[in-house]
């Protein structure tokens, strides 16, 4: 026994989203059984957008009964039947967390009348429910109202039921166990199949064919799995966009977040919330004014393209100017942490010897100042990391020069490195950020054995 159903909401994701009318067909496999359709007062505003889709407007709920009156009719047309729905997840988890608010845990086998179709009758441009009946010449009346769709989708869901083919595809659907019930609706069964159990990067992309998440992962079939099972609502809506995967391989953890961070960086996906916002580098320079004194200042990196040393906030590179000062008794005015005056007089660095006042000879100032600019070289490291690579006949190099991540690469086994200039042909560029320095210095801290110096 069958109970197909169809819901209007007011269309605020899932936790927030309220139903305003439900409309359910209980169905033997030939003949309606029973019906039960009815507003709901949402107790919540319904969107202008949301009217104008459906119709339904905050006067006509007004009266209707509250979703937890009608909770026990549909409990018991419900009952020891296999919820089925166009685009199952979205109604079955609406009226799942419809019921969670007064405190009832809902649980039914479930039916994607979406995926059916696909599997069943295979070759259509458009899987909705509208250009589906059109196709199909399936009566649809009351367009995105409850009971015109629940309706349509009951005469699609009889007509997929006889289809040739039908008996073995509903029972590996119904399988609790199949992977396939919790697949996307619009997502190729093949796109899924395809992903291996190994690191990398994965892309979801949406019917156009844009990026609209990329995630890493060391079994990237088992993560993106877990995306399906996923119910909140950014993931639920994410899946629901999703129309295909692509993945690329990385042989390693750290190579897989090198590469996710670059692709969110380049695509900017609208599901993914971190390392989109673009953080901004600040070099340390110098430069030497007309009493021939050398300043030490920060700037933006555009700003001072022969910086010495690179940083990624304002704070930090005002700390490591102030660090400087103390280390190397420079004054805090040439340092420019004190502006607009004659003398320095900062609070906390009080080891000036007062090339400000004119009581320190400014060759040995400049000498302080270059030992200065020797040490921040210094602390510039040039390494390479070498990780497993994509087959057994390869490895992964990620290089490092000067403290900058210049790339990766992926390299057989059976050629001479002996030099940097023999990697670098195979290394990948990519732009040095906030995040990749950070996920870097975070897997040396605990790979040291995998890293190996080279001179600049």
């Amino acid at each position: 026994m069958y109970t197909i159903i169809d819901i209007e909401t007011t269309g605020n994701g899932i936790k927030g989203n309220k139903i305003t009318e439900i409309s359910i067909f209980k169905f033997d496999g030939n003949d309606i059984v029973d019906e039960f359709t009815t507003l709901v007062n949402p107790e919540a505003e319904i969107p202008y957008f949301i009217t104008s889709l459906t119709g339904i407007d905050n006067a006509m709920v007004r009266n209707a009964p509250k979703f937890y009156e009608i909770t026990d009719a549909i409990l018991k047309i419900t009952e020891g039947t296999i919820f089925v729905a166009h685009n199952v997840s979205f109604d079955y988890n609406i009226v799942k967390h419809e019921f969670n608010t007064v405190g009832i845990d809902f649980n039914r086998k479930k039916l994607c009348t979406v995926r059916l179709s696909r599997k069943l009758i295979p070759g259509y441009n458009s899987y909705s429910l509208g250009k589906l009946c059109t196709a199909l010449n399936i009566p649809l009346t009351d367009r995105h109202r409850a009971r015109g769709d629940a309706h349509a989708t009951t005469l699609l869901f009889q007509k997929l039921l006889h289809t040739e083919g039908a008996a073995t595809v509903f029972k590996t659907f119904l399988n609790a166990r199949s992977q396939i019930t919790t697949l996307p609706p619009g997502l190729p069964k093949s796109d899924f199949e395809k992903l291996p159990n190994k690191p990398g990067v994965y892309y979801f992309k949406n019917a156009k064919g844009k990026i609209i998440y990329v995630g890493k992962a060391i079994d990237l079939k088992k993560r993106v799995l877990s995306h399906f099972y996923d119910k909140s609502t950014k993931e639920i809506q994410m899946c629901q966009e999703t129309t295909a995967i692509d993945f690329e391989l990385s042989g390693s953890e750290i190579v897989a977040l090198l590469m996710e961070s670059d692709a969110i960086k380049h695509h900017y996906p609208e599901f993914n919330r971190s390392q989109k916002r673009k953080v901004e580098a600040f070099g340390i320079f110098s430069y030497e004014d007309r009493n021939g004194i050398i300043h030490l200042a920060w700037n933006t990196l555009k700003m001072a393209p022969n910086a010495f040393y690179t940083l990624y906030s304002k704070t930090d590179s005002r700390i490591f100017l102030q660090e400087l000062c103390k280390e190397f008794k420079l004054c805090p005015k040439f340092c420019h942490l004190q502006e607009n005056v004659s003398q320095c007089s900062h609070y906390d660095i009080l080891a000036c010897e007062g090339i400000c006042r004119g009581e320190e000879p400014i060759e040995i100032y400049n000498d302080k100042v270059k030992k200065a600019i020797n040490a921040m070289l210094l602390k510039n490291e040039n390494y390479i990391i070498k990780e497993k690579g994509r087959s057994h006949d390869e490895s992964a190099v990620i290089v490092i020069q000067e403290s900058s991540y210049i790339g990766y690469g992926f390299i057989e086994n059976d050629v001479s490195l002996q030099h940097l200039d023999d990697i670098l042909p195979f290394v990948k560029r990519q732009k040095n950020t906030f995040e990749t320095e950070r996920l870097i210095a975070s897997y040396v801290s605990k790979n040291g054995t995998k890293v190996y110096t080279f001179k600049a």
